[in-house]
This record gives C-alpha cells, structure tokens and sequence, in this order.
C-alpha cells in the first residue's frame, strides 16, 4: 500500500495505489484544501470535501468540534469506521495534514496521506471530476481523543524548560520572516492577526515545506531525519510543533510522529496568534529595524 522510502510507519498511499482503488468500497477518499474552490472546479472521481474551517472548528469557541460531532461528521460523509481513509489536498498536503492531525487527535484510524497530493495527481494527468459521489450516510462510532497529541498554551510554557535543559525540542516551522519577527504572517499573506512578532524562546525554525520535495511528495526517511537531526531535533526528545494557526504545524507533526516514528510530538494548536497575542507571554525576536 506503501511508498517505501524507509518510513516508520504505513500511512502514505500513492497516486497509481489510489488510481487502482478508485472502485474500492473500503476506500475512501477525501479532498481538504486551502482553497476551498478547488474542490468544486475538480476532485478525485468518488472523493468528498471537506472544509476545515465550516467542519472541524466550533462554530463560535476558539476550539474544535467534540468527539460525537466528529463521529456526526463522518457519518454525514458516509465514512465507517472499518474503512481506509485517504486525505489529500492542495500545497503539498498542508491541509490534508491538518485534516489527518486533527482525525488522529480526535481518535480516527485508518487514515493515509496519498503522497503528493493534487499536484502529482493533476501532474501525472490523472482524471478529475465535477460530479458529486453519492453518499450513503453511516452511523460512525464516536472515537475518544489522544490528548497527547495536542499542546495547550501552558503545556508550552512549561515545555521551555525542558528545551533549555536539552530535553525537549520546539519546532518553528514559519518562514524564517516570520521567526525572526519581521512579519506576522506568511509571505503574500496579510500582516494581520496578532500584536507582536518572533518566536517561542529556544525554538529552532525548520519551515514545514523543507520535508517535501518539487514534485510535492514527502522526502526519504533519510533526508527527513537529516533535517531534523541537523536542528537538534531527535527521537528522543519531546517535540512540539507549532505555525500561526497549527496547519503548517500540522504537516511537520505528521512528518516527525507518523513517517519518523518519534514518540513524542504534539501539535501546538493556539500557535503564534494565540502566543503572540496573549499577556506575559516571553518571546524572543531577532530582526531590526535597519
């Protein structure tokens, strides 16, 4: 079912293993992009949409949907809790593996990344269609959370000590403008969202799109741990990672906790709108004005 490239674990289908299930019952694909357009221009013949904002967020609290309306979600979606779910999305799977964070986090199994996402898809040549899939509604089990895989904003607090001390690591994966302070927002982005710029104190900024290649396929194990390693960044730490609203974040969890195999990595979901936006927080910053 595998890209085999040394990973630690089976999480990854390819675009041809996709292409040869399409009629698969038990597979089911799912499209998750940050143009949430993209979807409707042309999908995956049988893949549903799923919008991360309109599905996975409470709809006034700065927080998530709970575990039964996750398990609501799914049904609507036709999903059983028996199938392979494949996820896949625009920019090199970045939301694809926020939606895969988040199912993961929520408790769902039998989740895949198909490696490359739209681009290879649309690359390679491959069918897209504008027809809807029917869906037969399910009743899905409701999952129970794995708390361990997601970081709140004093679990980070506490966590610089340990980054200090050499036993914990913390993971920046912005651009280095936005690490250094520069900007508040990713490049084309508007500077808009939160009051101060930088980073988390002892934080080593690794950008998320590093672990992929051109194509936008996820590089070897080899090179994957290179990177990382590189940075002080090793499977025996306990890792969190965070971006400016934990989707870039996202990707490099997965990349360290699902194809590395670290034990240990969790999400930091309030990100740099909540740190840089909350009261006494520290932050260290190195641009200046020249």
């Amino acid at each position: 079912m595998t890209d085999t490239s040394g990973y630690a674990n089976d999480v990854l289908v390819s675009t041809q293993w996709v292409a040869e299930h399409l009629q698969d019952p038990t597979v089911r694909l799912i499209e998750v992009d940050e143009d949430i357009l993209l979807y409707d221009v042309g999908h995956i013949p049988g893949a549903v949409k799923l919008d991360w904002q309109q599905d996975l967020w409470h709809p006034v609290e700065r927080d998530y949907i709970k575990e039964d309306e996750v398990a609501a979600l799914l049904g609507r979606l036709g999903i059983k809790d028996t199938d392979t779910v494949v996820l896949y999305g625009d920019k090199s799977n970045w939301w694809a593996s926020y939606a895969y964070w988040f199912l993961t986090y929520s408790g769902v199994k039998g989740l895949r990344i198909m490696n490359g996402g739209r681009q290879k898809w649309v690359d390679e040549g491959r069918d897209l269609t504008t027809d809807q899939p029917q869906i037969t509604p399910t009743t899905y089990p409701t999952p129970q959370r794995r708390e361990d895989l997601r970081a709140l904003r004093e679990d980070v607090r506490a966590h610089i000590a340990g980054v200090q001390a050499g036993q914990n690591a913390l993971v920046d994966v912005r651009s280095p403008d936005e690490f250094s302070g520069k900007v508040t927002h990713m490049p084309t982005y508007p500077q808009e969202g939160v009051l101060r710029g930088g980073h988390i104190p002892g934080a080593r900024n690794i950008p998320w799109a590093r672990a992929t290649n051109e194509d936008g396929t996820f590089k070897s194990a080899e090179e994957l741990q290179a990177l990382y390693a590189g940075e002080g960044v090793t499977k025996d730490k306990d890792v969190v990672a965070y971006c400016r609203i934990a989707e870039r974040s996202s990707h490099t969890w997965f990349v360290l906790h699902e194809l590395l195999g670290y034990p240990k990595v969790r999400n930091y979901d309030g990100s740099w709108t909540e740190w840089g936006n909350a009261v006494g927080m520290p932050i260290e910053k190195t641009y200046t004005e020249e």
